[in-house]
């Protein structure tokens, strides 16, 4: 085979390889023509309506995340925001089992103040305030929490008046 038949047969090759795909873009075509769906005629845009420096006017609606960031970012919200996200993922962020038996109470000047439900768990915060202060920066940002405060269960309200007697005492062995 000479090197003018090994082109011509390439050609040919191509050339059926061309028709064939030809034809399978028409049965295509057809196929979606009765599924009623066509192929775009016109190019996609690749740029927003209006080009490249669209600006959006004051009554055009806005996507929610980012009218929110921008509600926040104009109240100067954001870090009240953060702080109480980070109060709401609480279990994510200090883990189940801490979780269960501690919650964030407020925030105020870098200071953290979580109630725990028992002295031993308050004990194990207090013990773990260092870690806590890094994960809660982590959160929130370097330098914005610098301490954490810790309250124990909280005793019931001592009656006013003076020191009281009711019933029996428990070595009240007389009567």
């Amino acid at each position: 085979m000479s090197a003018d038949e090994g082109a011509r047969s390439r050609r040919e090759v191509n050339a059926r390889g061309a028709a064939q795909a030809r034809e399978k873009l028409a049965q295509a075509k057809a196929d979606a023509a009765r599924r009623g769906r066509l192929p775009r005629s016109e190019p996609r845009r690749t740029e927003p309506r209006g080009g490249a420096g669209a600006r959006r006017e004051a009554g055009d609606p806005l996507p929610f995340g980012r009218a929110i960031r921008e509600l926040l970012a104009a109240r100067g919200w954001e870090r009240e925001a953060a702080v109480g996200g980070v109060f709401g993922r609480w279990a994510e962020i200090v883990g189940p089992e801490l979780a269960a038996h501690t919650r964030p109470v407020s925030f105020q000047d870098g200071e953290v103040t979580v109630a725990a439900d028992s002295t031993a768990w308050a004990t194990q915060v207090r013990l773990l305030a260092s870690v806590l202060i890094k994960r809660l920066n982590e959160e929130l940002g370097d330098g914005t929490v610098s301490r954490v405060r810790v309250h124990g269960p909280q005793g019931g309200t001592r009656p006013a008046g003076g020191l009281r007697v009711t019933g029996r005492g428990p070595r009240d062995t007389y009567g």
